[in-house]
């Protein structure tokens, strides 16, 4: 829900391109930023929707990973108990 309302604030704020290295990148205000929660340094993993791209500080495919390794360790549970010991 924070994202949705972050990507609206982005289609209605002019971003400049600028030159980083090799590279071309996008400079996000201070109220982006803290609307995602993140800082200098910090991955923004970018996925194309079908209303466009979306920036977001999550790993897009994270959640079904964590169900991948719940159905995992709840097959496998008395093997990892025993290798716990």
């Amino acid at each position: 829900m924070v994202i949705t309302r972050v990507i609206m604030y982005i289609m209605s704020t002019t971003l400049k391109l600028t030159t980083v290295g090799n590279s071309v990148g996008i400079v996000l205000p201070k109220e982006i930023l803290a609307k995602l929660r993140v800082d200098k340094g910090d991955k923004l993993y970018v996925t194309e929707t079908p209303n466009g791209i979306q920036l977001t500080p999550y790993q897009p495919d994270f959640a079904h990973k964590i169900e991948v390794a719940k159905r995992v360790m709840r097959r496998n549970r008395d093997a990892l108990r025993k290798l716990a010991e």
